[in-house]
Order: structure tokens, then sequence, then C-alpha cells
């Protein structure tokens, strides 16, 4: 196999029924990439669906044996990457074809080490539930603070910035605080506001119990070293945007 670009890094934990259609639209991709996907201690047809792809020179099957969670199986993705570049896909969502072409070359102009699109809003069973969810096409430390406009499966990020700010508190929104840091240490972040992201909504995730995820999003602030003040001013801004975000 030839040197992947971007190292795709998929955790899964029972998501048979979804990953195959995340898995193809990888491969729909037109870049020299590689997929690793980090299988969380599957119990369902998660592995029966992958057989398919074991064969590949691209294809990576990490099996955890214990179930860790998914930030600490997007970590060892990322430990265990070649590619220059990192982009994450969570098994129950998928791409548009062109995504990842369109973001090396905005990352290859601006000289930012990260790139996120927008995303469509997709039901349980993958049709359109017609809302889409922008993004600019500067995000800064600061515009990041006070709302978190990077969805985790959209995000194509420099392996150097991956490694340095692994994803940790599980108690918190992990990938939220990896942006921070990212974007803190390394400068701003583009964004392409386009729909390359289909993202599933789902009732077991665990962002979508907003009572607990707004507790969650104050330990960001916490974990970034703000006091409780200043943590729960950036906490009202992010809940009038997260407001407007889903309803607007």
């Amino acid at each position: 196999m030839n040197q992947p670009l971007v190292s795709v890094v998929m955790p899964v934990y029972n998501g048979g029924k979804y990953i195959k259609q995340a898995v193809e639209s990888v491969y729909s991709q037109e870049v020299p990439l590689e997929l690793l996907v980090i299988d969380d201690g599957s119990e369902d047809q998660t592995q029966e669906v992958l057989s398919a792809y074991m064969g590949r020179e691209d294809f990576q099957y990490i099996r955890n044996k214990k179930n860790i969670g998914a930030a600490a199986s997007r970590n060892r993705g990322v430990q265990a990457a070649k590619g220059e570049y990192i982009a994450f896909l969570d098994a129950d969502d998928w791409w548009e074809k062109g995504k990842l072409k369109e973001q090396l070359e905005v990352l290859k102009e601006t000289g930012y080490v990260l790139c996120s699109t927008g995303r469509e809003l997709m039901n349980p069973d993958g049709t359109d539930t017609g809302r889409y969810i922008s993004v600019g096409d500067k995000i800064t430390y600061k515009d990041l603070l006070k709302h978190n406009s990077i969805n985790c499966s959209s995000v194509l990020i420099r392996k150097e910035a991956a490694l340095s700010f692994p994803m940790e508190h599980d108690d918190s929104h992990e990938d939220y605080i990896t942006w921070l840091k990212v974007l803190r240490d390394y400068g701003p972040g583009a964004g392409i506001d386009k729909p390359y992201l289909k993202y599933r909504l789902s009732e077991e995730g665990k962002s979508r119990n907003k009572i607990k995820s707004a507790g969650m999003t104050y330990k960001v602030y916490r974990y970034m070293g703000y006091g409780s003040v200043k943590s729960l001013i950036f906490f009202i801004s992010y809940a009038i945007h997260g407001i407007w975000k889903y309803y607007h």
C-alpha cells in the first residue's frame, strides 16, 4: 500500500447496523487514505459486517480487550495512524464525496492545522430532517469558547496536533476540549460551509440528554482552567447558541 495521506479513525461500539454506510463513504473519498476501525468490544454484528473489508491493505481493524470509550478508542487510532492527517468519523455518520479533498486544499491554502465542515442532521433511519448546521470560514479560539461549531465527525487535523492533544475527560465533551486546546496553541481553524457530513441523530448519544450535556459543557470550561464565574458566562453563551443552532 502507498503511504496514506489521511488516516481515518472510526471508533465503534455495537454499530453493525450503520457502519457499512460509514465505511463506504470513507472509501468514496478521492485521496490516499487508510481506515482504522477501533472496535470497543462490540457484541452485535459489527465484526461480521467489517469482515468484508479485512483483506484490504488500506483497512485496519483494532479490537479493544475491554470497553474503554470513544475518546480513548480515538486516541488509540491516532497512535496507530500512518497518515500526515487524521480524520474522525463516528460509525453512525457518513460523508459526502469530495470532503477530504477539499479539506486538504483548504488546509494547504490557509496553513491551519484543523478544518471542519457543515453538517446535515439526519433522522436515526438516515432520512433528512431538513436541518443544516453551518460553520464559519475561520474558527478562532474565542469563537469556539462561545459555542462548539466543530463536530468531531467533520474534522480533518494534522496528526502532530492530534497527538499533542489527545481526547480526555470522558465526563465532559472530550472532543470539544481537544479542539479548544488545538486552536489555543496552533491558531485558528478553517471551516467549509458545505454539508459534507451527514450526522445521524441518536437517542443513545450522551449529548442527547440536554441536562447532562449542559453539565458536561460547564466542565469543559473548568478543565480549560477557567474559574466558576467565567465558566458560567461561557456556558450561558454556549446555551444560547445551542438553542439557536437546533431550532433556527
